[in-house]
C-alpha cells in the first residue's frame, strides 16, 4: 500500500532519496510501504538487521548531505522494454502505459514515477528523522520523518 501527498513535492522528492539511501546503506529493496504527507511521512523497509543508533544517525546525515548537494531532478520518458539497468517495472500499475516517466536525481537515483518533484534537492529543505520502529518478526524497519 503506497499513499503519497503528491501535492507536496519536497517530501515526495525526499522519498526517492531515502529509498536510494536505504538501498546503499543496507542493501535492501525500495520501501514496501510509504505514506508521504506534508506534516509527517513514514516509509518501511525489509532489512536483515535492526539498525543501530549510529546507522540511524547516518541515514539522517546522508539525507541532509544529499539535499545540500543541490542535485538536479530531471525527467525522461522511455518505453517499458528500454528501462535502464537497475530500474524495475515490477511496481508499475497493470494499466501503466507503454511509455514510462523516469525521475532522476543527479546520478544518485532513478525510478519510474508520475508524482510532482522539486527542481533540485536544495529545494527540499531539511530532513528530520522523527523516529523509527523495528518489527523483529517481519524484519521491518519503519522510518518516520518530516521535511522542515
Amino acid at each position: 500500500m503506497q499513499e503519497r501527498d503528491v501535492s507536496f513535492p519536497p517530501a515526495h522528492t525526499a522519498e526517492h532519496l531515502l529509498n536510494q539511501t536505504m538501498i546503499r546503506l543496507f542493501g535492501c529493496e525500495r520501501s514496501y510501504n510509504a505514506h508521504i504527507e506534508r506534516k509527517k511521512s513514514k516509509m518501511s523497509f525489509y532489512l536483515d538487521h535492526k539498525p543501530s543508533r549510529q546507522e540511524e544517525k547516518e541515514i539522517e546525515l546522508r539525507m541532509n548531505e544529499l539535499i545540500d548537494e543541490d542535485l538536479p531532478v530531471t525527467f525522461e520518458f522511455v518505453t517499458r522494454d528500454n528501462l535502464p539497468d537497475g530500474v524495475s517495472a515490477d511496481r508499475l500499475p497493470e494499466d501503466a502505459s507503454e511509455t514510462i516517466r523516469l525521475v532522476r536525481i543527479g546520478d544518485y537515483d532513478v525510478c519510474p514515477c508520475i508524482g510532482r518533484h522539486v527542481r533540485s534537492t536544495s529545494q527540499i529543505g531539511r530532513f528530520e528523522m522523527l523516529g523509527t520502529n523495528w518489527e523483529e518478526q517481519e524484519r521491518s524497519f519503519r522510518v518516520r520523518f518530516k521535511i522542515v
